[in-house]
């Protein structure tokens, strides 16, 4: 089978490399996937040059997520039959034409989505229902203002807040980012990602400030943020693709009445197991409704692996990006 090997940890994905190999036999309780579409993120780029806290033993396969059909069962691996249609979240492995995973890591594909849509759902729309279900405990008309709202966990964000009825105010960098934004979930503002945002959202809340405010930038968008949130405002730190992790002073969220709050979806997940389960159910539930629509900006097949990865890194995707294995 073919699948993206990482042989050395090297900058500009250096020790990358499309490889065959055989395929992988599921052991007790794992079962074998054929993967039809695999998402690409940010941790896999990470991955490959060992700036992410996860480090794998060498050599290893990137790949977070995917969508695929179950083609083998390893022995006790319950709930799944030949055929079946799932998706799944891995730590790494997915860029592959297949992965075995335990069983348990599985969940059945929402019939509405395509693979690649099924394939790129599971991450970003698990961080944005732990951030603003969980964390932001968001409320129907709340006015949310979501940072990077372009990017592939900022737009489903963005479709998330409106499907459970929050007023959405969207930024983002660029003009045709903001027509695409506009386009695909009409949120009932989309402004530019520039310094003085804060006056816009205060005029366009009637000068009360967000309600909440989903924060993946960091640095000055964190700071000018704590001057448009509301009292009992929750500010979502989401990550820092800044680059400058932002410090705030203790009185400024004591004197304004708001709450920083910290997102780690998926470590959410694994101190309340329970829970997890629950926003993993939840967010299935959302798509085979209807309710969320996932977008995809671009499916690649797997040879096409760094234009996927640099679509990431020039910040040039809508949505997420997806190989076909």
């Amino acid at each position: 089978m073919r699948a993206l090997e990482v042989r050395e940890l090297a900058p500009d994905h250096g020790g990358c490399a499309l490889v065959e190999r055989p395929v992988p036999e599921p052991g007790p309780g794992e079962v074998r996937v054929r993967v039809r579409a695999a998402a690409v993120n940010f941790p896999d780029l990470l991955m490959t040059n060992g700036g992410y806290q996860l480090k794998p033993d060498l050599p290893f396969t990137p790949g977070l997520e995917f969508a695929g059909e179950v083609e083998a069962l390893g022995a006790g691996a319950e709930g799944w039959a030949i055929g079946d249609a799932v998706v799944g979240g891995n730590r790494f492995g997915a860029m592959a034409e297949a992965i075995t995973v335990p069983a348990r890591a599985l969940r059945r594909k929402p019939e509405r989505l395509s693979w690649e849509e099924a394939a790129a759902y599971g991450v970003a729309y698990l961080t944005a229902w732990v951030s603003l279900v969980r964390c932001g405990r968001v409320a129907e008309d709340e006015w949310v203002l979501v940072h990077g709202a372009a990017g592939g966990v900022g737009l489903a964000t963005v479709d998330l807040a409106k499907a459970l009825g929050a007023r959405v105010i969207a930024a983002a960098s660029s003009a045709a980012k903001r027509e695409a934004v506009a386009g695909l979930y009409a949120p009932e503002a989309v402004i530019a990602a520039e310094p003085g945002f804060r006056d816009t959202v205060k005029a366009l809340t009637g000068g009360r400030g967000a309600d909440v405010i989903f924060d993946p930038v960091g640095g000055d968008v964190f700071d000018e943020s704590t001057r448009c949130i509301a009292f009992d405002g929750r500010l979502l730190v989401v990550g820092f693709a800044s680059g400058r992790i932002p410090e705030v002073s203790a009185n400024i969220p004591l004197i304004k009445g708001f709450a920083v709050v910290g997102v780690r979806a998926g470590e959410y997940g694994r101190r309340f197991p329970e829970r997890g389960v629950e926003n993993l159910a939840a967010i299935d539930a959302l798509a085979a409704e209807g309710r969320i629509r996932p977008h995809v900006h671009a499916v690649l097949d797997l040879a096409d692996w760094r234009e996927g990865f640099a679509l990431l890194e020039r910040r040039e995707a809508v949505g997420k990006v997806v190989l076909r294995p």
